[in-house]
């Protein structure tokens, strides 16, 4: 089913993103995580897209296995900037011939030889051209998501050109958006406000990132631009070589985040559950009694 019908059905949508695993071991630890969060029956999940398309065939296998042997909506992520026009357009024929219906929709890491403004052999140098590209070829055969930053993209020089670039991917035919991790919520309803003054109506799913190694998280939020709060990290490095009271911290911490979106009027929240479930299900134990009201 495509996640946009679903989204529009008025219940609180919860979803899970997986990456695809390198060994025959890892894909059976993450088997076991997902029939463990199936049971709490997601909106839908979503497989990861290495850079630089370095997962392709891994990514393909888990999105068909969790299609084909559980009950779950999958939605394959797919970046384009290492991908010809006729590579994606493949990838994308074989994922509609073999029933899937939803697609993230990426830029993706730019290669370190590559300048995007200078390259004329990138077919697809932005996420918009994706979306334009499925749209243009396939219609509405597919749910497409996009990414969204509520503190900006690492390339982006302010909010209001986030917005206006966010805005126009909506423009070309994405569905929903789903974001990057962020801890402090202040970010998120900003973001929001920004984008809704720009007339932007798609459904911004809250990426939330519960912490279980803290110094991994620390180098991932680096990265990607997202601050975590200095009360946050105090508690953290008191605490840093205890893994147990690390993920105590992280996934209290993840509770009350959650807590504070749910009060505040999101509809939805997506998990980013590094192949684990046992802090994704800790936490929606203590949030359950909160999405039946809402």
């Amino acid at each position: 089913m495509k996640i946009s019908e679903k989204l529009k059905s008025g219940e609180f949508s919860i979803s899970f993103e997986f990456f695809p695993p390198k060994t025959p071991e890892g894909e059976e630890q993450l088997f076991n995580t997902i029939r463990n969060l199936e049971r709490l029956n997601p909106t839908f999940v979503s497989v990861t897209y290495g850079a630089g398309g370095s997962t392709r065939d891994r990514t393909r296998k888990i999105v068909l296995r969790i299609h084909n042997e559980t009950n779950l909506t999958v939605m394959a992520h797919l970046t384009c900037v290492s991908h010809t026009r006729e590579e994606l357009l493949d990838i994308l024929r074989d994922y509609k011939e073999n029933g899937i219906e939803n697609i993230l929709a990426l830029r993706g890491d730019i290669p370190q030889d590559k300048d995007l403004r200078a390259s004329h052999d990138i077919f697809c140098k932005y996420a918009v051209d994706l979306v334009k590209l499925i749209r243009n070829e396939f219609g509405d055969h597919f749910s497409l998501g996009v990414a969204s930053y509520p503190e900006g993209h690492p390339e982006s020089p302010n909010l209001e050109w986030e917005v206006k670039y966010f805005k126009l991917k909506v423009e070309a035919g994405a569905d929903f958006s789903i974001t990057q991790m962020f801890f402090d919520n202040s970010y998120y309803y900003r973001f929001v406000e920004i984008c809704e003054r720009a007339g932007i109506g798609v459904p911004i799913i809250p990426g939330i990132m519960p912490i279980t190694n803290f110094k991994q998280i620390k180098k991932f939020a680096s990265m990607c631009g997202a601050t975590i709060p200095q009360r946050l990290v105090s508690k953290m490095e008191t605490v840093a070589d205890n893994r147990e009271e690390v993920e105590k911290l992280g996934v209290e911490f993840a509770i009350r985040q959650c807590e504070d979106l749910i009060s505040n009027g999101v509809t939805g929240l997506h998990f980013y559950t590094l192949n684990k479930s046992k802090a994704t299900l800790e936490i929606y134990e203590s949030i359950k009694g909160l999405l039946k009201q809402s």
